[in-house]
């Protein structure tokens, strides 16, 4: 299992916020290069993301579904990537003060053919990436608390 970790700074509303709008999700979610759709209702369970992955014109057709949703706490995705399979990923926040937000992140590929990797090969494939992931969410979630110029 991958994991990495940022504190983000902005509060905790400002983050949810980020990860409860389905259409951003292109905008942080590294390989992600354009939504498609998102169902309605996202991010309850069982709602998707239709996305696709990868530089145009080798773009993969996708969708990434939601398995459990706690807001302002915690979403777990099933987020599919064929033909390399799926992984299921969390993102877990803790307010560390009303500016400051703690986002875990935690990968693990469950199906397809890299679930075979062994879990070094995975997390020097994912952590990385993971971890741009973050940089990204924390700039979108900054970026709604910052005062207009």
């Amino acid at each position: 299992m991958a994991e990495v970790s940022l504190n983000v700074e902005a509060p905790i509303d400002a983050v949810w916020t980020v990860l409860a709008d389905g259409w951003s999700y292109a905008g942080w979610v590294v390989g992600a290069s354009h939504i498609r759709d998102v169902d309605t209702g996202w991010p309850k369970a069982g709602t998707h993301i239709h996305h696709s992955v990868g530089p145009w014109p080798l773009v993969i057709q996708d969708s990434t579904e939601v398995v459990r949703c706690e807001p302002g706490r915690l979403l777990e995705l099933d987020a599919r990537l064929w033909p390399a399979g799926a992984a299921r990923i969390t993102f877990t926040l803790q307010a560390r003060s009303d500016s400051l937000t703690q986002v875990r992140m935690t990968e693990t590929v469950v199906r397809g053919p890299s679930a075979f990797l062994p879990a070094f090969v995975q997390d020097l494939m994912l952590v990385p990436r993971n971890k741009e992931t973050l940089r990204r969410l924390d700039a979108l979630a900054r970026g709604r608390t910052a005062p207009f110029h």
